[in-house]
């Protein structure tokens, strides 16, 4: 199993509803039933020379999916900064080392795009997730807050 990182393209908006969805907290706010309001914003994603939506391919499924945001502030003597969101990997395909070639993918990205850190929220009840950062090298330095709007 060789899985290929690439720039999402339209006809993978639904495979990565999918994978948004196939978790506990995915499920109560992902669907695909109607795909209008992904296909906007993975036009917005596509348009925005700051953002890429990446997809992992293996044998034509589409099996892992993140989100990179290049961000630069002034914070850090200016440094730039990775943001990566909607890490899902395939329920099928976690424990095979996928998620951690993914993480070394953003890592790539986030480098060949000058940035010097790295970061991104998770929530409180993703113990596992958290496990899984903590083995690749992330510390949980900062308390994340939200907001709906």
């Amino acid at each position: 199993m060789t899985v290929a990182f690439r720039p999402a393209r339209p006809q993978d908006v639904a495979a990565i509803v999918d994978l948004l969805a196939d978790d506990i907290l995915g499920q109560g706010r992902e669907g695909a039933a109607d795909l209008t309001p992904y296909l906007s914003a993975f036009e917005a994603i596509r348009d925005d020379p700051h953002n890429l939506l990446i997809v992992g391919e293996d044998d034509g499924a589409i099996v892992a999916c993140y989100q990179i945001t290049f961000i630069t502030g002034l914070s850090q003597m200016g440094a730039r900064r990775a943001q990566i969101e909607g890490v899902r990997v395939a329920r099928d395909r976690r424990g095979k080392g996928i998620g951690a070639t993914l993480i070394a993918d953003a890592e790539q990205r986030a480098r060949d795009a000058d940035c010097r850190l790295m970061q991104f929220t998770t929530s409180k009840a993703r113990d596992d997730a958290h496990r899984f950062y903590d083995r690749l090298g992330f510390t949980p330095s900062h308390i994340g807050y939200k907001k709906t709007l």
